[in-house]
């Protein structure tokens, strides 16, 4: 396979899912702002929604407040955001349009579409609260259907593994970022943990990754940081979990290795990766701290994407 080829594979599959992740958050945000006052406090979830989303420095280059409406408007439309819904889509399909041979008929259909309804629909924007949650939906139906088409129709192939290796690099980034600023920014420092304004950003935040049912199904009590830390971080048996995502990685990776016939810095540092989430414990990890935890994964992860690049992609 052509490097540009398995480089626009990979990129297609990493903005599709980084849609979905801001469409979300997004959401999990509009949810929490919803509640009384009495129950979340007077903090500012769309400040925190930027800084999970890591635009919060180029949207106040924009904007003056980050309030409902410049928040959503940045982060789904702006073209101005290169993380916007609007610009992930487009250059999904731009990714898309340019390997239209090596994706099967249903996947280039769901981008594609996806991409005349964005045009159509939503070229204005959305004003009321409705409007954006249909879109919000829009969104994340659109990043299923892409994923259920390449799963279901697509060859096991070097073209199926460096759209899986996009996928599950770009989930594991998301996963960890929000799980950072939960840790490290969102609470604020007079509240107490456990209090109702902790317990409502813990359920927003599994909400944003489509763990609450799973929290519950895996640990059987009330919401507890530590577990959910463990949820997120080193149980391999949720798909968003950095652990999950890594034996993912290591397994598509390895795939790669052997089609090609020779494996390199890419198979290695993954594999260092997931040994080091294997031999984890939770813990531990609060013992280090997790926020320091978790920007060192964010800072291996992204040096993985490097090598990928260099090994692959160039």
């Amino acid at each position: 396979m052509l490097s540009r080829t398995a480089e626009n594979l990979f990129w297609l599959a990493r903005y599709v899912e980084r849609a979905e992740y801001v469409a979300r958050s997004i959401e999990a945000t509009q949810r929490l702002t919803s509640l009384p006052s009495t129950y979340i406090g007077h903090t500012n979830e769309w400040e925190s929604a930027l800084l999970t989303v890591g635009v919060s420095s180029s949207f106040h280059q924009h904007y003056d407040e980050a309030n409902e409406r410049n928040v959503v408007e940045y982060l789904s439309f702006s073209e101005d955001n290169p993380s916007s819904i609007r610009n992930c889509i487009q250059n999904a399909r731009l990714n898309a349009r340019a390997v239209r041979t090596a994706l099967t008929g249903e996947m280039w259909d769901a981008i594609n579409g996806a991409w005349i309804e964005l045009r159509e629909s939503w070229s204005s924007g959305a004003v009321s609260r409705e409007d954006i949650s249909r879109f919000l939906r829009f969104v994340q139906e659109t990043s299923l259907r892409f994923d259920g088409c390449a799963y279901r129709t697509m060859l096991r192939n070097d073209a199926y593994w460096f759209s899986r290796l996009g996928l599950h690099l770009e989930r594991a980034d998301n996963t960890a970022r929000i799980l950072d600023v939960k840790y490290h920014l969102l609470l604020p420092d007079q509240e107490h943990i456990g209090g109702p304004l902790d317990y409502y950003q813990w359920s927003s935040i599994l909400r944003s990754v489509s763990a609450l049912t799973a929290y519950h199904w895996v640990y059987r009590q009330t919401l507890q940081p530590w577990l959910i830390a463990d949820l997120l971080i080193l149980n391999d048996s949720l798909p968003r979990s950095l652990a999950s995502c890594y034996e993912n990685l290591v397994t598509n990776l390895d795939q790669i290795g052997v089609a090609y016939g020779r494996h390199g810095a890419a198979q290695r540092h993954a594999r260092g990766i997931r040994n080091r989430l294997e031999q984890s414990q939770i813990e531990d990890i609060f013992q280090r701290g997790v926020h320091e935890f978790i920007q060192e994964f964010i800072a291996d992860n992204a040096r993985l994407g490097e090598i990928i690049a260099r090994q692959y992609l160039t």
